[in-house]
């Protein structure tokens, strides 16, 4: 599904990511680990489109398709889905004209007929009931005087109603307290199918306690230096970073 070789990615004239190498396929779930300024959010910004960052060698395919190529929009459209560490708000925009506009683009690039009213109001019902969000939620602007919480469940509640092909999900876990956690998590959980991916980056292994990952990677000075299963998460959390670190060669 996604295959990243050798990617190089700068900020000015900063280079952040230097020779990045990752393999996704589809039904399968990676963790993305590794101490701050080690790259991680850099690589999420990167696969979505963010013109922030320049990349200066590499490639990505998508779906068989040349990734950076694309247009942030048709990323979009073609199924990849970044749920961002901070939700950025948009004043002015109710959730459910904006979730209305998403959907009803993503099916019209699909070639699909748009949903009628009752259909998409079904729909809504159906996902908000994933992560348990407030149905009042809905009907106020996006992310507007929303708690962190509140902010993270939406979020999902978005990648439920887009059903993605592959998620990438940048330390949805930030900010949370134990119940929405646990709430977020699992409606990730639900979302994840075999013909889907997800890619998760976090610090914690408690997100990984329910949201399991095949694959975990620890990203350090823009390279990933160490993959393993979802145990290397647990010894990460007891034993921190160092351990990898000291032995690493650049």
């Amino acid at each position: 599904m996604l295959k990243v070789k050798n990617l190089h990615a700068s900020v000015g004239d900063k280079e952040i990511l230097r020779g990045i190498n990752l393999e996704v396929k589809a039904g399968e779930v990676h963790a993305i680990m590794g101490p701050n300024g080690s790259g991680k959010s850099t690589l999420a910004s990167v696969l979505a489109g963010n013109e922030k960052f320049t990349v200066t060698e590499g490639e990505v395919t998508f779906e068989g398709k040349n990734l950076l190529e694309m247009s942030i929009e048709d990323r979009a459209r073609m199924g990849l889905f970044l749920g961002f560490q901070y939700p950025v708000e948009i004043p002015g925009v109710t959730m459910a004209n904006f979730m209305k506009m998403a959907v009803a683009e993503q099916r019209k690039f699909r070639g699909e007929e748009p949903l009628s009213t009752s259909e998409f109001l079904r729909l809504m019902r159906e996902k908000s009931a994933v992560v348990e969000l407030d149905s009042k939620l809905t009907s106020r602007a996006v992310n507007e005087g929303f708690s962190g919480g509140e902010k993270k469940k939406n979020e999902i509640f978005q990648m439920a109603m887009l059903d993605p092909k592959l998620a990438i999900l940048d330390e949805t876990d930030s900010g949370l307290d134990i119940d929405a956690l646990r709430i977020v998590a699992t409606g990730v959980t639900k979302l994840h199918t075999p013909q889907n991916a997800t890619v998760v980056i976090t610090h914690y292994q408690r997100l990984l306690d329910y949201i399991v990952p095949d694959f975990v990677h620890v990203l350090y000075k823009g390279q990933i230096i160490y993959s393993g299963d979802k145990s290397l998460a647990l010894k990460l959390e007891k034993e921190g970073y160092d351990w990898l670190i000291n032995d690493y060669k650049e």
